[in-house]
Order: C-alpha cells, then sequence, then structure tokens
C-alpha cells in the first residue's frame, strides 16, 4: 500500500487566507535548502552531460503529470534562450502531447511507453536522459531509464523522495528530498518547486559551459520580439560603445548579439 507522508498542518479548510498564504510560504522556504543539499549529485551529472554535448550529444527529460511537464518547459526555453536548435534539448510527457494539459488516465503507469517514446529521436550513447518524478515510483520513467541503461545512454534522474526505484534505476540520480506537501500528496507544490529550480540549475550551467553565454549575456538568444530586441541592442551598444542606431542595424544584419558584437568593428 502506498501512503503520503503528512501535511505539518491539518484543518487546512479553517484557515484565513493569509494563514494559508503564511503557511505555504514557510513550506516553500525549506525548497531552497534541500536543493542545496544536492548541489555534489547536480554537479556529477551536470559534468557528465556537458561531456557530451560537446561530442554532439542531446539530453532527454522523460517524467509524467508536473515533473513531465516542467521537462517540457525547461527543453522549450533552451531555443529562445540560447539559440540552440529544438533538437538540442526535448522533454516527453507520458500520454504524449495532450498530457501537457490534460491527465491523460494510466499513461504514467505503463513502463514500456517512454522508451518507445524515445525511438524516434535515435538517442544513442552520446545522449543523456534524465527521469523526472517527484514520488520516484513512475513506472513510465523507471522503464525509460532501465532501456536507456541497457542501450549504454547516460542516465541521471531528479527526485523528491530518497531511495527511490527511479533513483536507483539511474546512473547520476538527483535526490532534493523536500519533506511533506502543505496539502499532502500534492507534489506540484514544494516538489515542483525543487524539480524546477533543479532543471534552472542543469539546463542553465549546460548552456554556459557550451559556450551559449557571454560574460553574463544571453549573446545567442532569438530576436522574437521587441523586448528582447531592446535587450539585445543594449547588450551590443554596452559591450561595443556603438549608438543604438548602429547596434539595430548590426543585429539586423548578423542576426544575434554574438555576431553583432564580432562584426562591430567592420
Amino acid at each position: 500500500m502506498i501512503t503520503e507522508n503528512a501535511s505539518h498542518y491539518d484543518h487546512l479548510e479553517q484557515m484565513s487566507v493569509q494563514e494559508l498564504l503564511t503557511n505555504i510560504n514557510a513550506e516553500d522556504k525549506t525548497v531552497p535548502l534541500a536543493v542545496e543539499q544536492a548541489i555534489p549529485q547536480i554537479e556529477a551529472l551536470v559534468t557528465e552531460i556537458v561531456k557530451r554535448m560537446k561530442e554532439g550529444g542531446r539530453l532527454f527529460y522523460i517524467g509524467a503529470g508536473t515533473s513531465g511537464r516542467l521537462g517540457i518547459v525547461d527543453a522549450s526555453e533552451c531555443p529562445p534562450t540560447y539559440g540552440v536548435s529544438p533538437d538540442l534539448v526535448v522533454g516527453l510527457i507520458a500520454g504524449g502531447d495532450r498530457a501537457i494539459r490534460s491527465a491523460v488516465e494510466n499513461a504514467e503507469d505503463d513502463s514500456e511507453q517512454a522508451w518507445k517514446d524515445l525511438a524516434p529521436f535515435h538517442i544513442d550513447p552520446l545522449d543523456t536522459l534524465i527521469g523526472i518524478a517527484a514520488s520516484g515510483r513512475t513506472p513510465y520513467v523507471i522503464g525509460g531509464l532501465q532501456q536507456a541503461r541497457k542501450a549504454g545512454i547516460l542516465t541521471g534522474c531528479v527526485v523528491c523522495n530518497p531511495g527511490s526505484a527511479v533513483a536507483q534505476a539511474a546512473e547520476f540520480p538527483v535526490e532534493v528530498v523536500v519533506g511533506p506537501e502543505f496539502v499532502t500528496g500534492s507534489t506540484r507544490m514544494k516538489s515542483g518547486t525543487a524539480q524546477k529550480l533543479v532543471l534552472n540549475m542543469i539546463s542553465t550551467s549546460v548552456m554556459i559551459q557550451l559556450g551559449r553565454v557571454k560574460g553574463n549575456k544571453m549573446v545567442d538568444m532569438q530576436l522574437t520580439n521587441h523586448k528582447l530586441k531592446i535587450r539585445a541592442a543594449n547588450m551590443v551598444m554596452s559591450e561595443t560603445g556603438v549608438t543604438r542606431e548602429r547596434a539595430e542595424e548590426l543585429l539586423a544584419n548578423y542576426g544575434s548579439v554574438r555576431n553583432a558584437i564580432l562584426n562591430s568593428s567592420l
């Protein structure tokens, strides 16, 4: 029988709005400290990912429910932020794309489906597969990691319970133990926050290691709206000393902050 760690709070329905918000916030404050404890595990995983991606490898996330959605969010933000191909970081969710918006019944219980979902990508030993599962017991994730390891693919995971089956299936587990949720079993709360923080750390540090940041600036970001074009022009002006008009001209001609800076003296 599966049981959930009971919340530190009870009779939530009797709390005022202020009490609810204050108590949720008190629980949320513990999450970054739990993430801090996992930094050595995150470092070990990121180091291995970078080695492979420098050789042409890709990064894949698999998960179900909130965990799967968080992987998709992280993957989808890499192209606009760092100018990389959408195929470089890929997020997959149990139940397919329709599960992004609506729950798909029993999708996470199929231990063979993740490997089937990965098949069209022709995943190979230069790639990395990270399973995301708050509980650490999702069959979809466990099966995917087990098959990946058999195929010689680097595996990691992000879980929020210690000693889980998902962690055992991964070569480089990241275990962020956040403790009971404010609403018992609602892992979209502290667990989801912890997973988001870890995924931010993984993808950001990987992209920096791959040379996608100069100084502290997103020099390869995609210029997809007016706000980003203004930000890009400001970067070029700051780095080169040119006027805004010249910065905008360089960006129009060369397409990115990096290339605009490299060609600013021409």
